[in-house]
């Protein structure tokens, strides 16, 4: 939720980053006037409530011959306070549901428009050339007897998959490297929930455009999260944490769930965009004076993962109609996939600024000695999609792949992945 004292001193930059993101600065005059009327029906209610106790003073005090006349009018006092105070309510209702359609204001910088209109920061590494035809990862996959979509279908429907044998040594042996660096940076490992309370859905803000994405579980009110971000987001709602001492981290290990509605026929081939998929997701509290900074750290820290794993991969800075309504600012870190000759998103690290702690109410206690929302990040540092790039990147002709040397270790010193089928 967007700052309501930046709401009511400079609507106008509320308004630009609506633009900038392609959606109504219309909702920001709603939120406005629903604003004014929250705090009129507050300032009434308490203004009754002071006459209230004022009177009930009087009432305490007044002769006894008085008191049956007062009394009646004690009530008639009550009955408008009480009828004062659900005003109140429903006021504040209607505000808080007004206010949560407008996304994250984006920081200084980031382009406006949709998916192609990105920035790109950098691109880092050679991208890779073959002197055969290179096999796709699903083939790659195959032959290795690592990957089988076609018992995954059969089990669950499709976007559904069994990682086997090495495959599934692959995936442990990425997280376990992503965990041990986030372990050298200060970050605490979590093994998350993966169902959540709506009130912790909505509040990260996965509620929003992108609903239909999500399972839900009516019987449970539950929803399955796409990322431990959410969980992660969860942890502290409704706390006051210290974050005097620098941010608060953590890596958060878990199985991820998503519907992939509205992307039929797009990507249907392996593992690139399925229902289900593990990662290790880090996530900040900081001080939002310091929130830029973490994000830097975070873009780096992914940055190292890649290039020790020998992908080639661009960074982007996502526009503002491409970002989540949480995110002020994103980077799209993406990989070059040699089959699809193009750069595919393996990762990305969100600043979500003050947004998701304001609804979760989050806060920490500043110099002041007064309580302020914190500011939050994530950012993937390992997930099942980066075996695409990496089977497709460090592929031979005979079907084996090299196995890139930061990862041997994880792989008790296996340099090469051999085929099983021919």
């Amino acid at each position: 939720m967007i700052d309501p004292v930046l709401l009511r001193e400079n609507p106008d930059l509320i308004k630009h980053s609506q633009e900038l993101r392609g959606e109504s600065p219309a909702l920001v005059d709603d939120a406005v006037a629903a604003d004014a009327a929250r705090r009129h029906a507050i300032t009434a209610f308490e203004s009754l409530r002071a006459e209230q106790n004022a009177f009930g003073k009087r009432v305490a005090q007044a002769p006894k011959d008085e008191k049956a006349a007062l009394v009646a009018q004690a009530q008639e006092l009550a009955a408008k306070v009480k009828q004062a105070n659900a005003e109140v309510t429903v006021a504040e209702d209607a505000f808080t549901a007004t206010v949560r359609l407008i996304g994250n204001v984006v920081i200084d910088g980031v382009p406006a428009g949709g998916e192609d209109d990105f920035i790109l920061l950098k691109e880092v590494g050679e991208v890779p050339t073959f002197d055969f035809e290179p096999r796709d990862h699903l083939e790659i996959g195959e032959m290795l007897d690592a990957i089988d979509m076609h018992r995954g279908a059969k089990v669950s429907g499709a976007r559904f998959h069994y990682l086997k044998g090495i495959g599934a040594r692959l995936e442990l042996a990425l997280m376990t490297m992503g965990l041990d660096r986030a372990l050298a940076a200060g970050f605490t490992p979590l093994i998350t929930p993966t169902l959540v309370r709506p009130e912790i859905m909505q509040g990260t803000g996965f509620l929003g455009a992108h609903a239909d994405e999500i399972y839900y579980l009516p019987a449970d009110d539950l929803y399955l999260t796409g990322t431990s971000e959410v969980a992660l987001a969860g942890y502290h709602s409704d706390e006051i944490i210290d974050v005097s001492n620098g941010p608060i981290r953590y890596a958060g290990w878990s199985t991820c769930y998503r519907r992939e509605a509205g992307s039929g026929g797009k990507d249907t081939r392996g593992i690139i965009r399925v229902h289900q998929f593990n990662k290790l997701e880090m996530f900040s509290y900081v001080d939002p004076a310091e929130a830029e900074a973490e994000h830097a750290r975070l873009l780096a820290w992914q940055e190292g993962m890649l290039q020790d794993l020998g992908l080639s991969y661009r960074v982007i800075d996502t526009a503002a109609g491409d970002l989540g309504s949480s995110a002020a600012r994103k980077y799209d870190v993406e990989a070059w996939v040699p089959t699809q000759v193009a750069y595919r998103e393996l990762t990305s690290t969100s600043n979500c600024t003050t947004y998701q702690a304001r609804r979760l109410d989050i806060r920490h206690r500043t110099e002041s000695g007064k309580t302020a929302p914190v500011a939050t990040l994530n950012g993937t540092l390992a997930t099942t999609r980066w075996i695409v790039a990496i089977l497709e990147t460090h592929q031979r002709a005979d079907g084996s792949v090299r196995v890139p040397e930061a990862l041997r270790g994880y792989l008790g010193g296996l340099e090469v992945l051999e085929p099983v089928i021919r």
